[in-house]
C-alpha cells in the first residue's frame, strides 16, 4: 500500500523523472533524505521500475502508428506472444477479452514497412487472423502512470 508521501513523490517524478531529490522534497514538503529513502523503497519494491525519457516517435521518423488485432491458436498463444514481443516495431502487446486475442501497438516509418510486417513477420503459424488499423490522429497518448 502506498503512503500519501509515496503518492506525492510519484506524482512529482511523473512530471519530470530527472528532478533532484531536493526539488521533489521542496514540492512535497519534506526532507531530501526522506525522499531518497522513499524512492529507494519504491524502487526495491518494484513500484518504480526505471527511468526513461519520453521520446516522440515522429521526431525519429515513425509517422505511422498501427493498431493490429490478432486471433491466435489458443494452444500456441504463449509461443505467438513470445515471438511478437521480439519485434522492434511492436511497442505494446495486450491480451484482451472478446472476439480478438491480442492487440498490438506498432510504429513504422512508411507504409511499406507496415505491409512487410503484416505479410512477413506476423505470418506465424499460431496467428489465424490479422486486422490492422492505421491511426489518423492522436488526441491523447499518456505514457505516465496515473497516481491518485
Amino acid at each position: 500500500m502506498l503512503s500519501d508521501l509515496d503518492k506525492k513523490i510519484l506524482k512529482s517524478l511523473n512530471e519530470d523523472g530527472r528532478k533532484s531529490f531536493r526539488q521533489v522534497a521542496k514540492e512535497v514538503g519534506t526532507s531530501s533524505t526522506a525522499i531518497y529513502n522513499n524512492v529507494k523503497k519504491l524502487e526495491k519494491s518494484g513500484v518504480i521500475n526505471g527511468y526513461i525519457p519520453l521520446i516522440d516517435p515522429n521526431h525519429l521518423g515513425y509517422n505511422i502508428i498501427a493498431i493490429i488485432r490478432l486471433r491466435v491458436n489458443q494452444e500456441k498463444e504463449r509461443d505467438a506472444i513470445e515471438a511478437i514481443k521480439k519485434f522492434d516495431e511492436v511497442s505494446a502487446v495486450y491480451s484482451i477479452t472478446g472476439e480478438w486475442d491480442q492487440i498490438l501497438i506498432c510504429y513504422f516509418k512508411e507504409l511499406q514497412e507496415l505491409d512487410d510486417f503484416l505479410i512477413n513477420k506476423l505470418a506465424l503459424p499460431q496467428v489465424n487472423r490479422i486486422v490492422s488499423h492505421i491511426v489518423l490522429n492522436v488526441y491523447k497518448d499518456e505514457r505516465r502512470t496515473l497516481v491518485k
